[in-house]
Parts: C-alpha cells; sequence; structure tokens
C-alpha cells in the first residue's frame, strides 16, 4: 500500500513559550498552559521542551502518561532527583528515564552564577509491560560527521550528530510507516529538500529513505526515530 508522505516544519521562532523569572521553556508541540491546534503531538512524541534555568534554581515537574523521559544538557551540566536516583548529567550524557504515570521529577542547576539548556522529551509508553527504569548514555562529539546512537527503547530510536559543512547522509528507515523527528541544535542543515536552522523542527512521516546535509561547519542534527 503505498503512503502518502508527509512533513511539518517547527520553525524555532514560532514555538510556544513559558517564562518566569528563573525559567524559560521553549514548547515544539503544545505544553502546559500553550495550546494551538497545529501543535499537537506527533504521535508518541509527546513533548519536545528546550529549557533553560537560572543559577541556584529547580524545576518540578510530573507526569500524566507512562512515558520514556529524555534529558539532554546543552550548555552546563545539571542535577536531577527522581524516585529511582538522584545524580549529576553533563553535556555528552543523555537520561532515559522509564515512568509511570503521576511520578514526579525535578531538575536543578547546581552553579552559582550560569544559566544551564537542556532538552526534555516525553515519549508515552503504552506497553503493558511498561516499568520504571533509568539509563545514562554518552557520546562523543570527537566522532564527527557520523550519527551517534544515544538510546533504543523498543521501536524507538534517537541518534546525534555533529557536522562539516557540506557533509551529507542517507538514513534508511526499517519501516516506512514510522514517525521521525529531527531538531537542528547548532548550524544549519537541509533536510528532504528543507532548510533547518538552529532549533527548528521537522516531522516526518512515510519516507523510506531521509538524506540531509549540513550547511555551516560544527552542525549538530538530533534524529528520534518513533
Amino acid at each position: 500500500m503505498d503512503l502518502e508522505t508527509q512533513a511539518q516544519i517547527y520553525l524555532a521562532d514560532q514555538r510556544g513559550i513559558s517564562q518566569v523569572g528563573f525559567f524559560r521553556s521553549f514548547h515544539t508541540f503544545n505544553f502546559g498552559n500553550y495550546f494551538h491546534d497545529s501543535r499537537e503531538p506527533f504521535g508518541n512524541l509527546q513533548v519536545f521542551n528546550d529549557d533553560t534555568l537560572k543559577a541556584g534554581n529547580s524545576l518540578k515537574l510530573k507526569l500524566d502518561k507512562n512515558s520514556e523521559v529524555i534529558i539532554m544538557p546543552i550548555v552546563g551540566g545539571l542535577e536531577f532527583r527522581n524516585p529511582l536516583e538522584e545524580g549529576f548529567l553533563e553535556a555528552g550524557q543523555i537520561q532515559v528515564f522509564s515512568a509511570l504515570a503521576e511520578t514526579e521529577y525535578e531538575i536543578i542547576n547546581p552553579y552559582e552564577t550560569e544559566d544551564i539548556n537542556f532538552l526534555q522529551i516525553w515519549l508515552n509508553n503504552a506497553s503493558v509491560d511498561f516499568s520504571p527504569k533509568i539509563e545514562v548514555n554518552t557520546f562523543d562529539f570527537e566522532d564527527k560527521n557520523q550519527l551517534l546512537p544515544i538510546f533504543s527503547k523498543d521501536n524507538r530510536k534517537g541518534f546525534i550528530g555533529k557536522y562539516d559543512g557540506r557533509e551529507k547522509e542517507e538514513i534508511a528507515l526499517e519501516n516506512s510507516e514510522n514517525n521521525v523527528f529531527i531538531f537542528v541544535l547548532n548550524g544549519a542543515f537541509e533536510v528532504q529538500d528543507r532548510l533547518l536552522h538552529a532549533r527548528d523542527g521537522l516531522a516526518l512521516s512515510n519516507f523510506e529513505m531521509i538524506d540531509f546535509e549540513a550547511l555551516s561547519n560544527d552542525a549538530i542534527i538530533l534524529i528520534l526515530k518513533l
């Protein structure tokens, strides 16, 4: 059966925003008090937040569904507390926290003067054998111009890569019906003939192959197979 390919761009300057004195969050999808008809969740990708937390402050969140919570520091490190563990994450690490609905967790900025920036991603998991667990994976941007695996949960996988300008790559999808979400952390890329700048996102459905090209040096791309 032929499936119609679909693509939607989420421009950085059109994201929702929540802001108080010590915290700012950009929302790619509907979150909290932010709602827009065009920002419904993308399959099981419910939350994709780009957060900045000021020095010495903390943030508490509560899940409304069984979820894989992915936390990735971008600038600075962060402390975390949840029912399973507490510890520290630094840039180059990613935490995948499988948590039941109603679970609360906390993120803390341990620095005295420096803000931190991190991603929070929530993937719904309706599996009947879902159980709480936590893992921390690492990646090294010294391995440039290739996609580095950062997590794998059932059929959901995450990759990140840092590229020199004009470097290209193709990704074959195991299942063309799967959703793919792409987020540019730094620099610019052309993905499926679409131009993406820093903090732009792109949702793709029903593609068998995805190709991209870095348009600037030290460009960083995050890819989620959902």
